[in-house]
């Protein structure tokens, strides 16, 4: 046979294998490269069938319908062998209210905590109509400025004021949100309202049902002003309509994922705000913004409703002006809903007063000691001792960050349609280090390596318990991203709050972590040290 002959039909036979697109044990050997595996011939041979008829289960299970709302049946335990919940509810208790009068010019309090807020509208000095009407201006004003709110929900927040405003009037108060305007992170459910995901993708998707955390703050009297902007499908602060600046610098961008709470909170267009948590999307904007944010224990707050990333990692939580703020959302916002199983009934018995000779708390020096912020969280460390707590240096177990590789397989199968349609192209950030990259590369991870990263986790969660034995909350820097990584595998709430100012005027914050379902202690922790300090007071200048 002559060479251009033999050429013709290797390559004809390459075609007809590549028509019928069957797999071989050629396919089966290159991909075990991917893998870092090597099997024999003979063993590829004996596992040809098999791998055939796996493609067609593929197939098969691709033919139901999952909407992102449907979780995988083995859900996450966050809770160490030997930890026991509280199981005895007490009332929260919150600080005496101030006694204030009424502002001379409405604008006056874009910047007033809830609790100042509250009193106002509870002693009818002023009404939630007014403060909503001023804070609906406001996001006119500036939301463009700083490309934080992708929807305004004007008419349901008038709505809701004026009813507010009769309930208080006839004597039916519910209670320190009452009448309270805020925003939520676009992805969170509202029935009616556009939810877009910060995508171009979803932009126009209505869902007809609210999701738990909006439900429960309908409830307690909150009024709902804005869908505000998020990083796109919960990664930075670049969505479809632009990117989320800084209110302290709109040259730069606020961070994210929760892009536009921390900034329309930090710039006084909402009173507070509803972002959530994966890997530092509460604590990264809240920190860059100069506000208050609660990342709370994973399985505290129902997420009914919202966007699943990673049904083992996501959490709900606050963004607001002060530690008592967050305190005063959560308890609205936490507990069972019936509907996300992953929810627990713990205890939140918080009181605002701090008992030193009781808590016992942490500090990772060496992390303080090295931090681009050491400066003001050296001098936070201080502040604390002055108030009476009697720190204890510590170290942290290390989890390897290769394990990381579980927020990007349940991302990529939250949004495996995105992938395998290709409308992956339409997002708005097309590099290595975006979703449309990691959810392809996602795909090539074998279910085997997946397990083993949820083992080592396992093991981390009762590392982490072993470390915080002999202590109840811990200080960190806020750029320790080693503890913001571990925090986030383990479920350990955080708070980070405002510690200072960098040469150029730009916030500075550090982190309170506390134990799972320690959110009373961790706040009442903060708290101390935030009355003890002035800088949330403090406010960018529009």
């Amino acid at each position: 046979m002559k060479i251009p002959v033999l050429i013709f039909f290797l390559a004809s036979g390459l075609l007809a294998q590549a028509a019928t697109n069957q797999i071989t044990t050629n396919t089966i050997a290159e991909a075990e490269h991917l893998y870092g595996l090597q099997f024999t011939p003979a063993k590829r041979t004996l596992m040809l069938d098999g791998m055939r008829k796996q493609e067609t289960d593929y197939e098969t299970m691709r033919k139901t319908a999952l909407p992102n709302s449907v979780l995988p049946s083995i859900l996450f335990n966050p809770i160490p062998v030997g930890m026991k919940l509280e199981t005895v509810n007490h009332k929260c208790q919150w600080s005496p209210p101030p006694h204030l009068n009424r502002p001379e010019k409405i604008e006056d309090a874009a910047f007033y905590s809830i609790g100042e807020l509250s009193a106002l509208i509870k002693a009818r000095k002023i009404t939630s109509e007014e403060l909503t009407r001023m804070y609906l201006e406001r996001l006119k004003k500036f939301g463009p400025k700083l490309e934080c709110v992708v929807t305004l929900t004007e008419d349901l927040a008038l709505e809701q004021a004026r009813q507010a405003d009769k309930e208080i009037a006839a004597g039916k108060y519910r209670g320190p949100l009452h009448g309270i305007p805020y925003g939520v992170k676009d992805l969170l459910a509202t029935k009616g309202i556009r939810t877009t995901w910060g995508s171009s993708v979803f932009k126009d998707r209505v869902f007809d049902e609210d999701a738990t955390v909006v439900k429960r703050l309908t409830a307690a009297g909150a009024v709902l002003v804005a869908k505000l902007s998020m990083g796109e499908l919960a990664w930075g602060d670049v969505w479809f309509g632009g990117k989320t600046r800084n209110p302290w610098n709109i040259k730069n961008g606020s961070s994210g994922s929760s892009a536009g709470p921390a900034s329309a909170t930090s710039a006084g267009l909402v009173a507070f705000a509803i972002g959530s948590e994966t890997h530092g999307s509460i604590i990264s904007p809240s920190s860059t913004c100069g506000v208050t944010g609660l990342r709370p224990t994973y399985g505290r707050v129902s997420r009914a409703g919202a966007m699943s990333l990673s049904w083992t990692m996501d959490k709900l939580g606050p963004i607001c002006r002060t530690v008592e703020d967050c305190a005063m959302v959560l308890d609205v916002i936490r507990g069972p809903d019936g509907i996300d199983p992953q929810v627990y009934d713990a205890p939140f018995n918080y009181q605002p007063t701090v008992k030193w000779s009781k808590l016992r708390i942490g500090y990772l020096r060496s992390e303080l000691e090295k931090g681009k912020n050491r400066t003001n969280d050296l001098i936070t460390l201080g502040k604390l001792e002055t108030l009476g707590a009697k720190l204890v240096p510590m170290e942290l177990p290390k989890a390897p960050w290769s394990i990381s590789m579980i927020l990007d397989v349940e991302g990529a199968t939250a949004f495996d349609d995105l992938t395998r349609s290709g409308k992956d192209d339409l997002l708005v950030r097309q590099m290595q280090a975006a979703w449309p990259n990691v959810f392809r590369k996602a795909r090539l991870i074998p279910a085997v390596e997946y397990l083993q990263a949820q083992r080592i986790r396992t093991q981390t969660i009762q590392e982490m318990a072993a470390a915080m034995k002999n202590i109840d909350v811990y200080i960190a820097p806020t750029d320790a991203s080693d503890n913001l990584y571990l925090n986030n595998l383990t479920g350990h709430p955080a708070v980070v709050l405002p510690n200072g100012f960098t040469a150029a005027g730009l916030p500075t914050s550090i982190c309170f972590v506390g134990k799972l379902f320690g959110e009373a202690d961790l706040l009442a922790v903060a708290k101390a040290y935030q009355d003890a300090t002035a800088f949330h007071l403090k406010h960018p200048s529009l």
